[in-house]
């Protein structure tokens, strides 16, 4: 059974993606445009790093979190991001 993963992205202009993979590395490149099918969102502004991640049991909680992640607003994002267990440091 694959790991699935939900995680949000910060670009360059500081705006927030998220989004859901079982391959983490795989698809920041593909965001990234060093390997093709990275998302519309990236063409104008490139992914800088990634801000949260989380280990999920299967898809389908993969797509439950990240439903309710998108239905945040920035600012509530933000919290959530520094708020979070699964905050990835620098």
């Amino acid at each position: 059974m694959k790991e699935w993963f939900v995680y949000i992205i910060m670009t360059a202009k500081k705006r927030l993606y998220t989004g859901i993979t079982t391959d983490v590395e795989r698809r920041f490149k593909e965001h990234s445009g060093k390997l093709p099918r990275g998302a519309k969102f990236f063409r104008s502004d490139r992914p800088k790093k990634i801000v949260y991640l989380e280990k999920c049991r299967d898809r389908s909680e993969a797509s439950v979190k990240e439903a309710a992640i998108k239905k945040l607003s920035r600012i509530q994002k933000e919290k959530f991001i520094k708020s979070s267990t699964h905050l990835l440091q620098d």
